[in-house]
């Protein structure tokens, strides 16, 4: 019994870190990447914003690292050990049960790597550096994967979220909230994917 509390506790922080923290700050990366479609300048701006933060080290350590930290290695583990609820639950509930943890691998897997090749790279992330990061036709398509796989495990997450915590409760709320949060995704998507071809193609 007391493991099993523990286990709820654990996946309620999951949730909880998934949405407020690190989807907060998906968003927010994503709509200062979009930036970019307004050209290099207005892109170098914002990130020079954002580097002049007083204690953005800390910042960035509390309220964006650990939390990712915690939400991708729990969620790894959760992706590992967790069945599929075949029979469980109804066939949509299903398909989003396992897409959730098939792209949660995934925005794992691009996150690590999107944070060793930016903010870990020794490198002023400006403008020019993404431009020539994603240069790479594979690093490009792995971008786009990446950031379309974090929009759908976030707006996903927060559907499930919205469940969990008691807020959509009757079927009906929980179909209208389906198709809101299938909105976000796209909106999402299509800032994150917008952002990269301006990257990719300045000026087009």
């Amino acid at each position: 019994m007391a493991q099993q509390q523990k286990d709820f506790w654990f996946r309620r922080l999951h949730s909880l870190t998934g949405v407020l923290p690190v989807g907060l700050f998906l968003v927010f990366h994503l709509f200062t990447n979009a930036k970019a479609t307004k050209g290099a300048e207005h892109y170098n701006e914002a990130v020079l914003g954002i580097q002049g933060l007083p204690f953005l080290g800390v910042i960035e350590f509390l309220f964006i690292f650990l939390p990712l930290l915690y939400h991708g290695v729990y969620g790894m583990y959760i992706a590992m050990t967790s069945g599929y609820n075949s029979g469980q639950f109804s066939w949509f509930r299903n398909q989003m049960f396992v897409w959730q943890r098939i792209t949660g691998v995934i925005t794992f897997i691009f996150v690590v790597w999107h944070l060793w090749t930016t903010r870990f790279s020794g490198e002023n992330p400006d403008f020019n550096m993404v431009s020539l990061l994603i240069a790479d036709p594979i690093a490009f398509w792995f971008m786009i994967i990446g950031v379309v796989a974090a929009a759908f495990h976030f707006a996903n997450g927060l559907w499930g979220f919205l469940i969990h915590w008691g807020v959509t409760i009757g079927p009906r709320s929980q179909r209208m909230s389906a198709y809101v949060m299938g909105g976000i995704w796209l909106a999402i998507s299509f800032l994150g994917v917008s952002a990269l071809w301006a990257f990719k193609y300045p000026g087009a």
